[in-house]
């Protein structure tokens, strides 16, 4: 049985609104990997026609977030460690052509981001914590002055979003993260552009290490010790 789901109010962009609850709803582990989903029940939840629903699914099977299901339906797409990795391998590249592109430009980046994200962090608030994580990245690749970099990097951000959804549900964010986040911001706006490439390396690196660890001991998790029997215990 899913979870209720707000409903969507019916606009003209009611597909792209059902389309990122959608998302949203797999990024908070509401639709959870690997859960049969249908046209049906989705469309109740929702409280919209199975039209817009049945747009919204065909885009997120194509965006590789839902598979088809055997018999009927559809199923949530599984997590997997090596895919993350994959996608952390992307997201550097085109987090490194960023930092780049606006270090060359000098562009300096909202001083309310960080105090959002630290206001988040602080909250403990998981859907709060990754949007403003997002939105620090999505704020470095309008900065670059190449609106290609974000076309490309939305997709990738996607997956990361669900399995930060189902990390933080045990762990906590890295505290560093927005030292690290200031620190690149810093590097921009000062135009060292190697600094900031050199920066948003390690924060890629260190974000990866401890994304893809923690999942995978969600997926494995280690089973707890056999009980020791003691003879001499009656």
């Amino acid at each position: 049985m899913l979870t209720a789901l707000r409903p969507v109010p019916s606009t003209p962009d009611l597909v792209e609104q059902v389309y990122r609850r959608l998302q949203d709803a797999m990024a908070s582990g509401q639709l959870a990997p690997g859960q049969r989903v249908t046209q049906e029940e989705l469309a109740k939840q929702l409280v919209v026609s199975r039209q817009p629903v049945l747009q919204a699914l065909r885009l997120l099977k194509k965006d590789g977030l839902l598979l088809d299901a055997p018999g009927r339906g559809l199923l949530v797409a599984p997590l997997d460690v090596q895919r993350i990795g994959q996608v952390y391998d992307v997201r550097q590249a085109l987090d490194g052509l960023a930092v780049r592109l606006a270090a060359e430009r000098r562009a300096p980046l909202p001083e309310a981001l960080f105090r959002k994200g630290r206001e988040a962090f602080a909250s403990g608030d998981i859907a709060a914590m990754i949007d403003a994580d997002m939105a620090f990245h999505m704020a470095v690749y309008e900065a670059s002055g190449n609106p290609l970099i974000a076309d490309s990097a939305a997709l990738h951000w996607q997956h990361l979003r669900r399995a930060m959804g189902v990390v933080l549900q045990s762990h906590t964010i890295l505290d560093t993260v927005w030292d690290e986040h200031e620190a690149i911001a810093n590097a921009i706006a000062q135009g060292q552009a190697e600094t900031a490439l050199a920066l948003v390396h390690q924060h890629s690196q260190r974000a990866r290490e401890n994304l893809t660890a923690r999942l995978n001991q969600w997926l494995h998790p280690t089973p707890p010790p056999a009980p020791h029997n003691d003879p001499e215990t009656p």
